[in-house]
């Protein structure tokens, strides 16, 4: 089977805490994983399908690759390097927060790497397509700006049209609603997120870039997941890498 054009980028699926960090964390396994985007390596990691995937192992909590280089505490506890998680916990303990060595530590190794490894990547001519991949919780966290609001089973975003054409995008919402069996007021646009910073970064050239988002009920709900373990079912996640698969494979992307 032909490899399709596509880049995908999935930063926030990694769970690793950082050795420089390791003895400063005060993070429980249950904040860590819903800090994160918990399963979105499983799901969306299609591997040859795909001309290439960049993913990260670093935790979204240590160095989150979806932030600008300069967004940094004590001005953002939610930035590049973070002093608590997007549910308010804590990262660190009050004697070991990082200071601006460690930080820019911890970008050299893991931040910059990664956007090093998207430009080289996405200047491939047989790359015609990026997408940033994610989840997002169900209901809006407080830190978020739809804060305590219900979110869509999907989100697409390309920055109001300016990383990418709106064709794309509406063809990948058809395909998403044909191939996950919902309907099209499931998928929204721009809304709640019009596409983060790796996004807008990469994005705006003549590659196109859209930033996904899957909502977390689709594998995280009783039915599939065990809390106590943090484990999901992976048959369920199999299910969904599968249908992301075809829902890809649907893309006409020659002419892009």
């Amino acid at each position: 089977m032909t490899c399709l054009p596509i880049l995908l980028s999935i930063p926030h699926g990694g769970r690793e805490i950082p050795p420089e960090v390791r003895e400063r964390v005060c993070l429980s396994a249950e904040d860590l994983f819903d800090d994160g985007d918990a399963c979105t390596q499983e799901i969306y990691d299609l591997g040859r399908t795909v001309a290439t995937v960049v993913k990260a192992d670093v935790a979204r909590a240590f160095v989150d690759l979806n932030r600008a280089p300069d967004d940094l505490p004590p001005a953002n506890p939610d930035g590049v390097v973070k002093t608590q998680t997007c549910y308010g916990r804590p990262v660190y303990r009050p004697d070991g927060m990082p200071d601006r060595d460690l930080i820019d530590r911890l970008l050299e190794r893991y931040y910059y790497p990664y956007h090093g490894l998207l430009r080289e990547r996405a200047g491939d001519p047989g790359v015609r397509l990026a997408l940033d991949c994610h989840s997002m919780a169900t209901t809006a966290p407080e830190i978020a700006p739809d804060r305590g609001e219900q979110r869509p089973l999907f989100c697409l975003g390309n920055g109001d049209g300016r990383t990418c054409p709106a064709e794309i995008v509406e063809e990948l919402s058809s395909a998403i609603c044909r191939h996950f069996e919902c309907m099209p007021g499931d998928v929204w646009i721009n809304r709640p997120f019009k596409g983060g910073y790796i996004t807008r970064t990469h994005g705006g050239g003549l590659l196109p870039w859209l930033q996904v988002e899957m909502n977390r009920s689709l594998y995280l709900d009783s039915q599939w997941f065990m809390r106590t373990t943090l484990q999901v079912m992976p048959g369920r996640l199999r299910d969904l890498r599968k249908r992301f698969a075809r829902t890809l494979r649907e893309l006409s992307l020659t002419a892009t």
